[in-house]
């Protein structure tokens, strides 16, 4: 998610385990987990790489998020002051990672928005499920998205939450959606 490894980058048990201090078949493990959330990916005898989304994968992973984050808005109550200051925190650290070109930073906290509106909006399964997502559309991201892409999708997010916090859910949702897509 800090974009240290590139799509595609061949995962060596080996060099990881010497990397983190631990065994191979922890690593393994590791991996496994991973595989199973679809970050990684394993071909017999070649070994253990980073997923490398197609366009057509790029677009199911996005459309999913979508169906999932406009209905997570459709269905929220309305926030808390404590929820709404939380995410106006969340937006001031992705500020901060767009003004230092930090694009690991940047791509993970820009991902993290929706995870943490989420655990805002009280649904912690769909905050997990988002964890997921996020990692998969944050590898794509890495690919494809742009520097003003990125300080867009920021201020995308501060449109959304002051949507919420006049208690606009129609807008918010209609927001979420013109981001995501």
């Amino acid at each position: 998610l800090a974009q240290r490894l590139a799509p595609g980058t061949r995962l060596g048990e080996q060099s990881l385990s010497i990397l983190f201090d631990c065994s191979r078949t922890l690593v393994r493990e590791a991996l496994v987990r991973l595989a199973a959330r679809g970050i990684v990916t394993v071909s017999s005898r070649r070994g253990w790489y980073v997923v490398q989304p197609s366009h057509d994968e790029a677009r199911e992973a996005f459309e999913a998020r979508r169906v999932i984050e406009t209905g997570l808005i459709r269905m929220a109550a309305p926030m808390k002051s404590d929820d709404l200051a939380r995410l106006e925190r969340h937006i001031q650290q992705e500020r901060s990672a767009l003004r230092s070109d930090d694009v690991g930073r940047r791509s993970y906290l820009l991902g993290d928005f929706l995870v943490c509106l989420a655990e805002c909006l009280g649904n912690q399964l769909l905050a997990d499920t988002l964890r997921d997502f996020t990692a998969r559309t944050t590898l794509i991201a890495m690919l494809y998205q742009s520097t003003h892409d990125a300080a867009q999708s920021c201020q995308e997010h501060v449109d959304i939450v002051k949507a919420l916090e006049a208690g606009d859910s129609a807008r918010a949702e209609a927001l979420m959606a013109q981001h995501i897509g």
